[in-house]
């Protein structure tokens, strides 16, 4: 937290009774600006209209949707531009919340400010104070700017809001800067900064920066600046949709062309393009994608994560890197008295009493609301008293001391930092020097140890703070616990190759100390702080990070800057957090994941997923849900492919060798009807498996690898080969073209059905249902005189069945099944995009 301070700001203004005069703060008001950290920039109605227009799906759509009403297929047309109405609806949802995570953010800031102008102290709105202003903040009230301590009394400050960190720190008053200082640089314990607040005491802070320039500042300005690429699967589909329609066009222009020039005839030519037109239209990639997409929403919801980014279900299957913020989300991030070590003769009951006495409920202390809930629990309570005399904890005294009266005895009690209270005890050198030894390796811990002692005082007591001659009670430890679930989840992460990279603004031992407990990094985790990574740019930043567990003393900045340093080295970065210093980060991970609980509203509307349970294991078992669901969409598009490479090959290429017109447009809409409902229902529900697989890192993703693209082709291309085969051999000498369509019609179905339980297994009930039903309909339609006339087919003999069943069933899975013997698959959704 340490910071430059322009000097020239506060020059001439050191002392702590020296305020602006009216006349200078408006004019430090026109150089520097008022003091409002939400910067709102053009027209946010506009910006989304501009945002949306850049979607290729929504074009697709709606170039889609007109294509099929010139088509003549209304209800299409019409299918397709309802479709439209839930992704401009989540672009309009979503810029709301955004508008509301702005207005969030500012929650935490002051709305006035306590200033001395004119040489007398006036309430003004906050907005309206300038670098130099003198503020008083008092107990329970947010620092209104940056600035400088110049006076404090007995002063604690809450900066979780900016370090994350559940623990008070203790303020010092700044020492006078050189008079001849240019930008010195002052430590975090001098300043006062926005957002955070003052929980004990009061502060005079000298105002240094204002706006945007203070550090909540450029929190806001991250978070409200930031971009979302697209995704890889987005790009991949989108590139593949685009590559599809450009090649559907051709083959129906070739294709039209060709008929007319065999001399077919117009109606001819146009129903065999608008036939090709119907089967070749890629529709259904941008579809399925946006309902798995959904489907993964609801499996994540079960399992505690609440997605508000449906494009981050894809990202988290793909998580190569989880940089993790350390308290709230590794541990509990609250204090918690873990232990009471009574000195020989003490009860552990007597010491936390004794400890409560010493306590104030009233300041917001956090030892001190932990030690008195403690004591609730126990169901205990401190004898009768009256309070003669209380002396607050300082940072120069380092306890807190109160004198009471019970039954007629006059008793102090102090507690505070050992080394202090030890110093007031009674113990002699060798005692004393044990217990230091016993602290110090509870304080190595990553605990917060105090103690506590207390002794009877005379009637002559001259009415100052005991200091000496004290019986010591024990010590207190406190500690902020780890979270159920931790312990496995970080195993489970090194297991599949997960690199997992604490970033925490605590002291680096605490920080060692928690990352050895968990197992990150084995028993010496190595851990690096912020100030050893000041000046490394992006590249060099990367390299530094090799090896490293822990990031510790980390400023927001240097979270955003870490986060950016290992997206460019290839990882898929997860970020968690709960407060508002994680909000740029969790913004520009690759998927920010929010604690529900205990997270700000302000990180929950920026992050893409929030954790219910504020539970770390929930996150692995959410990665294992993204990369199932990524599996469960590249069966479905496997099948998409595989079934439209001999659909799209046998209507282009039969009616350009000449012959008859192999499918007509009902035809086309049975078949559509099959393949719909199997590519969007038959591949959702395969069931989890429990192991995350090794990641694997490459710099170039894509949605299928060589191998697949291999099998793709390949059994497309027997598909073709059956469906012809199949057509030219029930057509014969006779020309009996109804017959061969229903030929042709039953063996691209029984592909489909083979193609459905090859990728499916079955294992889904709804797969079953689906091939069952396909073939139920494809034996109605055709085996039906009546229907098979209606629709221009005629019913097959049983040899054309068996050659038609068995050709489909061969085709689709002797390919895959010798694919999976001889080449080796890499595991896990990651393998490619």
């Amino acid at each position: 937290m340490r910071q430059k301070v322009d000097a020239g700001r506060i020059r001439g203004l050191g002392g702590a009774d020296q305020g602006l005069a009216t006349a200078e703060a408006e004019s430090r008001r026109q150089r520097y600006g008022t003091n409002d950290i939400l910067e709102v920039v053009g027209n946010p109605w506009r910006e989304l209209a501009e945002e949306t227009a850049k979607d290729p799906m929504i074009w697709f759509l709606v170039g889609t949707a007109c294509l099929y009403f010139a088509l003549g297929s209304t209800a299409e047309s019409v299918v397709l531009l309802v479709a439209l109405l839930p992704l401009v609806g989540m672009d309009l949802y979503l810029h709301r919340r955004t508008q509301a995570s702005t207005a969030g953010l500012s929650r935490l800031l002051a709305d006035r400010a306590a200033v001395l102008r004119d040489a007398s102290w006036s309430d003004v709105a906050a907005t309206e104070l300038v670098p130099g202003d003198l503020t008083r903040v008092a107990s329970g009230q947010p620092f209104p700017a940056d600035g400088l301590i110049v006076a404090a009394e007995e002063i604690q400050v809450d900066e979780s809001s900016l370090t994350g960190e559940a623990y008070p720190v203790r303020k010092r008053p700044c020492p006078p800067l050189p008079s001849d200082a240019g930008e010195p640089i002052v430590d975090g314990v001098h300043w006062g900064f926005a957002g955070t607040r003052v929980l004990t005491g009061t502060a005079l802070q000298r105002v240094v920066f204002t706006g945007q320039e203070t550090l909540y500042g450029a929190i806001v300005r991250s978070a409200t600046r930031g971009t979302r690429a697209q995704t890889p699967l987005q790009r991949a589909v989108a590139n593949l949709v685009r590559t599809l329609l450009v090649a559907a066009a051709a083959l129906c222009v070739i294709l039209a062309v060709v008929r007319l020039r065999q001399g077919h005839g117009l109606l001819d030519a146009m129903v065999s393009a608008t036939t090709l037109a119907v089967a070749a239209l890629p529709e259904e990639f941008p579809v399925v994608l946006t309902v798995f997409l959904g489907t993964g929403v609801y499996r994540l919801a079960r399992r505690r994560a609440l997605v508000r980014r449906a494009v981050s279900v894809e990202n988290i299957g793909r998580v190569t890197c989880i940089c993790s913020d350390k308290t709230g989300t590794i541990t509990e991030g609250r204090l918690r008295l873990e232990r009471l070590v009574p000195e020989a003769g003490v009860s552990s009951q007597h010491l936390l009493v004794m400890a409560s006495l010493a306590s104030r409920g009233d300041t917001g202390d956090p030892i001190d609301t932990t030690i008195l809930e403690r004591l609730s629990e126990e169901r205990l309570a401190p004898p009768d008293h009256r309070v003669l005399a209380a002396f607050p904890f300082t940072e120069v005294r380092r306890r807190e001391t109160a004198v009471i009266e019970v039954e007629g005895t006059t008793v102090a009690v102090s507690k505070g930092s050992p080394e202090v209270i030890l110093g007031m005890s009674r113990l002699g050198h060798e005692a004393r020097a044990s217990w230091l030894g016993r602290i110090q390796d509870l304080a190595s811990g990553g605990q917060k140890v105090i103690a506590c002692a207390s002794g009877e005082l005379d009637r002559s007591w001259p009415e100052g703070e005991p200091d000496r001659d004290l019986e010591l009670l024990g010590v207190l430890v406190f500690e902020d616990p780890l979270r159920d679930g931790v312990l496995e989840a970080i195993r489970t992460c090194r297991r599949s190759g997960i690199r997992v990279l604490m970033i925490t603004g605590d002291h680096p031992d605490t920080a060692r100390s928690v990352a050895a407990s968990i197992g990150l990094g084995g028993k010496a985790p190595k851990v690096l702080s912020g100030e050893d990574l000041e000046g490394f740019a992006s590249g060099p930043l990367a390299r530094r990070l090799a090896g490293v567990d822990v990031i510790a003393r980390a400023m927001p900045a240097q979270k955003l800057a870490l986060v950016r340093a290992l997206q460019s080295e290839g990882e898929i970065v997860m970020v968690t957090g709960d407060g508002v210093n994680d909000v740029p980060s969790l913004q520009a991970a690759d998927v920010g994941v929010a604690m529900g609980e205990r997270g700000t509203r302000s990180a929950r509307e920026v992050a893409s997923i929030v954790l219910l349970d504020d539970n770390f294991s929930s996150i692995v078992r959410a990665i294992a849900e993204g990369r199932q669901l990524f599996k469960n969409l590249q069966s479905s598009f496997q099948y998409l492919l595989m079934f439209h490479i001999p659909l799209v090959l046998t209507a282009t290429f039969i009616p350009l060798a000449g012959y008859p017109l192999l499918y007509l447009p009902v035809h086309i809409v049975f078949l559509e009807t099959l393949i719909h409902p199997t590519a969007l229902l038959a591949f959702q529900e395969l069931p989890l498996t429990e192991s995350l697989g090794k990641v694997q890192r490459s710099g170039h993703v894509r949605f299928f690898d060589r191998g697949d693209w291999i099998e793709i082709g390949v059994v497309g291309a027997l598909g073709t080969l059956l469906v012809a085969l199949g057509y030219d051999r029930s057509l014969g000498s006779a020309m009996d073209v109804e017959h061969a369509r229903g030929m042709a019609l039953v063996a691209l179905t029984s592909f489909g059905v083979a193609l459905t339980g090859m990728l499916s297994r079955l294992h889904s009930r709804a797969a079953k249902i689906l091939c069952a039903a396909s073939l139920a309909l494809v034996i109605a339609l055709v085996q039906i005189p009546s229907l098979a006339a209606w629709v221009h087919l005629k019913p097959l003999h049983l040899d054309d069945w068996a050659i038609a069943v068995a050709g489909g069933a061969l085709a689709a899975t002797v390919p895959h099944v010798l694919a999976k013997r001889f080449r080796r698959r890499r595991p896990g959704p990651l393998r490619s995009y």
